[in-house]
């Protein structure tokens, strides 16, 4: 009986130990098949603290625990259950708790950037590779490498971040893995991914085994290319990604997570976490979970079968006007700023809102918007009187009008060209954008190629103002003839709106003098029409503009933010739109957008004629003569 007994026992032992080795086996095989495959990781970079480009690398989470900056709390709010946690202490059992970073996320500013530095000093880039097979997909292997980043710097800022990329094998386990090569390999993005055959033209490889991510700035989302890309729906994430060098490489030290669940929580204590890396918050500001509550850590190919082919890259801005594509970037960036900060305040922005909307009825209502009548021309109008007389004037002379819009299509091609080109001459110089002489050149080129993209705008008033000078003299004019007439101008008017935009520029390089290039900018809204019809030169239109604005400068400016937000909002405003409601191809969309903008830009025009004449007749009517002496009105005794 003890005979059977021991011989039972040593057969278990023996059993154990080979389960022991096998197990070991494939632990050393994960590992080879991980080292192997190592992604190499291109971050955008980054020339100063707090600027554009990437300062969160991958980090070895080991150091965010006995780091007494670090508190774990519970799932039932901002309750501290300890400081300066250990990996154990994130135990399965801690469902829903959070880890908390010093600092806020709804108003990050920069301290989380250095805070992400100080944490990760003396330690190397990090990566976690798992190698995981599906159930439901026999014959088929998965590995995957995750990556952590203290911080989330985009849309939905929130602290915390994992993301991952994934190899998908046809193999049954890393052994036999270790003997072919990948199949496919996903990129994650937001809350999908991009997929790329092996071997695909878009993978870029080092050494023809690692594959090389491009994390995009701030949003870490990864993709295969240096680019523009643009999500429009929830996988993609909405708003635009941007990846676009230069860049730094780094090469992650890979550490292997067993696939064995109960040697992977031995080795790393915190994978069996079921709470959130980062501090709660409301809705998508909170804090992520980690790669062991993600579908794919489970189910990897299955959820390899929802990747995406090809992710959007934003293609450039409309030959003419604004994009749509732009515009949306800018638009989206800027709603989830305002819905961050008003999170942390939100009665106050309620409030704000409502006092907003009405301020902006009773002053609609209260406006004077008839008689409407176009002409004539020199006649003093009130403020809904402008926009009404402008938008009669469209539709009664709309050939004339579309015509002078359409006809500013290869106007504003060639002032893009030209604009492109003189950007371009700056780089063929090597010019440097920081400092030096380098900057200055570099910030009087950009200056020059704002006041050319003004001037596309600026020959379409001069030529709606010579056309309604002319009608209104009772002749015939055409699109065509407006533009002749107006051409002996042009000169004049390119130095004016140069001159305009290297002073506005330069005030508005600090944030204490952009009241005066805002103040600045309305005294010379008026350069197009002055010059076109008084006949002025450069300095005399300017001049002559900012004397004709001075006692109605609040008026001038609300009709020019009515006009921008008319013509540079409403066509990238439709094609924003499109992008979140429909699959048109981008550059579809910046064209309907710049067609759109196209068609506005005479109502635009327009106005600030109308305007012009106001703030002239009210000028030429004043008195500006003192009287000698000032009538009695009293009779003295």
């Amino acid at each position: 009986m003890r005979r059977r007994v021991s011989v039972s026992l040593g057969a278990a032992c023996l059993a154990a130990l080979g389960l022991a080795s096998a197990a070991a086996g494939s632990t050393v095989d994960e590992n080879k098949l991980a080292q192997r495959y190592a992604p190499v990781v291109k971050l955008v970079k980054q020339t100063e603290e707090c600027g554009r480009g990437e300062p969160y690398e991958p980090i070895d989470v080991d150091a965010l625990f006995h780091e007494p900056t670090v508190a774990l709390r519970g799932p039932w709010g901002r309750d501290l259950v300890k400081i300066a946690p250990s990996a154990r202490d994130l135990s399965p059992q801690r469902y829903e708790y959070h880890l908390d970073f010093p600092g806020d996320a709804l108003d990050p500013g920069c301290g989380y950037e250095r805070w992400g530095r100080r944490v990760a000093k003396g330690t190397s880039p990090t990566v976690y590779a798992h190698v995981a097979a599906d159930p439901s997909f026999p014959g088929k292997l998965a590995l995957q490498y995750w990556f952590y980043y203290v911080f989330n710097d985009w849309n939905n800022t929130h602290e915390g971040d994992w993301e991952m990329i994934q190899l998908d094998f046809d193999a049954s386990n890393a052994s036999d893995a270790l003997a072919g090569r990948p199949v496919s390999v996903g990129y994650s993005q937001h809350e999908g991914a991009e997929r790329a055959t092996w071997g695909d033209e878009k993978l870029e490889l080092v050494d023809r085994t690692h594959p090389v991510v491009h994390p995009a700035a701030g949003s870490h989302a990864n993709f295969y290319d240096e680019a523009l890309f643009l999500g429009s729906q929830g996988s993609e994430g909405v708003g635009c990604d941007d990846t676009r060098g230069p860049t730094r490489e780094i090469r992650p030290i890979v550490r292997t997570i067993p696939s064995d669940p109960a040697e992977a929580r031995g080795a790393f204590p915190w994978i069996g976490f079921e709470g959130r890396w980062g501090e709660l918050q409301k809705a998508f500001f909170n804090g992520p979970t980690g790669p062991n509550l993600k579908a794919q850590w489970t189910e990897p190919i299955r959820t390899s079968e929802d990747w995406r082919e090809r992710s959007i890259g934003v293609p450039a801005g409309g030959a003419f006007g604004t994009g749509a594509t732009d515009f949306f970037c800018g638009a989206v960036a800027a709603g989830s700023n305002a819905l961050r900060r008003s999170l942390g305040h939100l009665p106050g922005a309620i409030l704000t809102l409502l006092v907003l909307v009405v301020l902006i009825a009773v002053a609609l209502s209260r406006a004077t918007w008839r008689p409407a009548t176009p002409f004539r021309l020199a006649r003093r109008r009130a403020w809904g009187q402008v926009l009404a007389a402008s938008a009669r004037m469209y539709v009664k002379r709309l050939p004339l009008v579309l015509g002078i819009g359409l006809l500013a299509l290869p106007i504003s091609v060639i002032v893009t060209v030209a604009d492109s080109l003189l950007l371009r001459t700056s780089s063929v110089f090597g010019v440097e954008t920081e400092g030096g002489t380098g900057g200055v050149v570099v910030f009087v080129v950009v200056a020059l190629g704002t006041a050319l993209t003004l001037f596309g705008l600026g020959l379409v008033m001069a030529a709606t103002a010579r056309a309604l000078a002319e009608i209104d003299r009772g002749r015939k004019i055409g699109p065509l003839e407006a533009y002749r007439m107006s051409l002996h101008g042009s000169g004049p008017l390119l130095v004016a709106l140069t001159i305009a935009s290297i002073v506005v520029s330069l005030l508005f390089t600090t944030v204490f003098l952009v009241p005066i290039a805002i103040w600045l900018a309305v005294r010379w809204a008026l350069i197009a029409p002055v010059i076109e019809l008084e006949g002025t030169g450069a300095i005399a239109g300017l001049r002559r503009s900012r004397r004709l604005v001075r006692h109605g400068w609040l008026k001038v400016a609300s009709l020019g933010a009515a006009g921008a937000i008319l013509a540079l909002a409403l066509g990238p405003l439709l094609g924003a739109a499109l992008i979140l409601l429909t699959n048109v191809p981008l550059a579809w969309l910046n064209l309907v957008a710049g067609i759109v903008y196209t068609l506005t830009m005479p109502f635009v025009a327009l106005a600030t004629v109308y305007v012009y004449f106001d703030m002239r007749v009210r000028d030429e009517l004043s008195t500006n003569v003192e009287s000698v002496e000032l009538p009695a009105e009293i009779q003295l005794a």
